[in-house]
């Protein structure tokens, strides 16, 4: 397995060792500051290369969203037919080049890099069978980048560590706040999506709004119950990529909104509403510039001449 996974090893440490060489001047290379802003660069690089994918997920979104009456219709005309409705529906997904589990690709492509940056950090707090410390180089943390990335903190807490690998108590506390944070992060971002950027849509029978729904309470919940698994050093990871994902998707939401969204509707009204504004502010300007047209000077009013009687 790991030699299937070295690659991926090789990539997130080098990235890792590169921001803690840039960083380290201004820290100290020893510092948890250091290797925090490292996990922290990793996660940024990573969410600009996934730039393209987001852009595919809107599309797919809103490709889902036009689909909603044929979908319906189908649902409507093989409702005793389970299996002929889900064909139909792949046929009509495969017309219009859609997929109802777009809303997951960012995840998806994230989990390797996840599941090798976890690797990672748990072997630098690897131990022998009795119990002595003896951290695992993967990739290129090794050395002397190693022995730094085991030493370093967070908030006092080592990155190395999760709550199930120690009694320490300092670090179960921020491995319990990150959890939190790391959750809570994931729910608003999905409430988000789904109380502004989503059209209003009917419950009955909606898959996508059923998918968003799962989504919204099952990820937290996932995530609460595996975080505790999780070396702090990949909770700062998931936690900076939840909060990349909620300003992404707020500024499309705010500037690009979904046809039919409550955003879309606020931001119809609010264009509409500054389009009048400067239309009658425009006409006013022209009022008060024909009420205040200066006389052209040289020029004099000529009397109207009386016109003789016969």
């Amino acid at each position: 397995m790991d030699s299937i996974l070295n690659p991926l090893y090789s990539i997130v440490s080098g990235v890792m060792v590169a921001i803690h060489q840039a960083v380290a001047p201004i820290f100290g290379k020893d510092s948890g500051v250091t290797w925090t802003l490292s996990i922290i660069g990793l996660v940024i690089l990573i969410r600009i290369i996934l730039i393209p994918l987001f852009v595919k997920q809107i599309k797919s979104q809103r490709a889902m969203t036009a689909l909603q009456p044929h979908m319906k219709e189908i649902q409507k005309k093989f409702k005793d037919d389970r299996q002929k409705q889900s064909e139909e529906m792949m046929k009509l997904y495969k017309e219009h080049k859609t997929n109802p589990l777009a809303s997951c690709f960012p995840i998806i492509a994230q989990a390797p890099i996840f599941f090798a940056l976890f690797t990672v950090l748990n072997g630098i707090a690897a131990k022998t069978d009795e119990g002595v410390a003896a951290p695992i180089g993967r990739g290129f943390l090794k050395g002397e980048f190693l022995d730094s990335a085991a030493q370093a903190t967070f908030f006092g807490a080592k990155i190395s560590q999760s709550f199930l690998g120690t009694t320490d108590l300092n670090v179960r506390i921020v491995t319990v706040i990150l959890i939190i944070f790391m959750s809570a992060t994931t729910f608003t971002t999905q409430r988000q999506l789904m109380v502004k950027g989503m059209p209003k849509m009917d419950a009955s029978n909606n898959m996508m709004l059923q998918q968003q729904k799962i989504m919204l309470y099952a990820f937290p919940v996932i995530f609460a119950v595996s975080g505790v698994n999780f070396p702090v050093g990949v909770l700062i990871y998931w936690s900076t990529t939840n909060l990349w994902t909620w300003g992404q998707q707020y500024y499309v939401i705010k500037r690009n909104p979904t046809p039919g969204s409550p955003a879309y509707e606020a931001l119809a009204k609010k264009r509409a509403e500054k389009e009048k504004l400067e239309n009658k502010g425009q006409s006013t300007e022209i009022d008060q510039n024909q009420e205040q047209a200066p006389e052209v000077l040289g020029q004099r009013k000529q009397p109207k001449k009386k016109k003789k009687k016969k």
